[in-house]
């Protein structure tokens, strides 16, 4: 278990101890069966093979999912979820930190229970992102109703969740579609990418792929990689 210093949340090893992580309440059953029964199997509007989330479902099978619960519902303010968001972030680095084997496949869900204010996780996920990008990794916002579209299906929701969670994990080669909007993102991409490139004719790539407007937010469309094609 880890504990932010700032929130007091806890955080568990949900898959070395699945008992204790399920006595947090019944948002914590519901989370690892949607991690189970939804993320880590096929879905028929995926529109590719394989598992919703392959990520994290190599995640569950190496048990380096760590999840926590941030109780309060809708009396959240802005300011508490910040720093539940600081704790995570602490924690996420700390176990990066302590095994360094481990980076590529961890992840670290916060989940808010009974929040229904929605636009609080995306209000922390686009202050937050580049941050996280910076480092090598992303943020993910997940809630009922999220519209965000698949990579292979424009009208398949994956981030569509039973409860409001934000989920750091590490940055993949798939996830281009998701940085296109600002030229730092993308030069961190290519840093992950292509860490050999100068880094000089990282930025120049990075400020040509760069996308504008409401055409970054295609992210369908703007799929580089095809079906037989691994994240890395």
């Amino acid at each position: 278990m880890r504990t932010g210093p700032r929130s007091a949340v806890h955080w568990w090893n949900v898959y070395a101890d699945t008992e204790q992580w399920e006595r947090q309440g019944a948002t914590a059953t519901t989370l690892l069966r949607w991690m189970t029964d939804y993320l880590s199997r096929p879905h028929p509007e995926l529109g590719r093979p394989g598992p919703v989330c392959p990520f994290v479902r190599q995640s569950a099978e190496k048990g380096l999912v760590w999840a926590g619960s941030a109780v309060g519902g809708d009396a959240l303010t802005a300011q508490r979820i910040q720093d539940i968001f600081d704790d995570s972030f602490e924690v996420y680095r700390d176990l990066l930190r302590e095994s360094p084997a481990d980076a590529r496949r961890l992840t670290l869900i916060t989940v808010f229970p009974e929040l229904t204010r929605y636009e609080l996780i995306d209000a922390v996920h686009q202050e937050r992102k580049t941050e996280v990008v910076r480092e090598g990794l992303m943020l993910g916002q997940f809630y009922p109703g999220c519209t965000v579209p698949g990579l292979w299906n424009r009208d398949f929701h994956p981030l569509d969740a039973p409860v409001p969670m934000l989920v750091l994990r590490a940055m993949m080669s798939t996830d281009f579609p998701f940085l296109v909007a600002r030229t730092e993102w993308l030069y961190a991409y290519l840093t992950q990418s292509a860490p050999d490139l100068p880094r000089k004719l990282r930025w120049a790539i990075a400020e040509r792929m760069q996308v504008d407007g409401p055409e970054a937010g295609q992210i369908t469309e703007l799929r580089i990689h095809s079906a037989d094609e691994h994240a890395r």
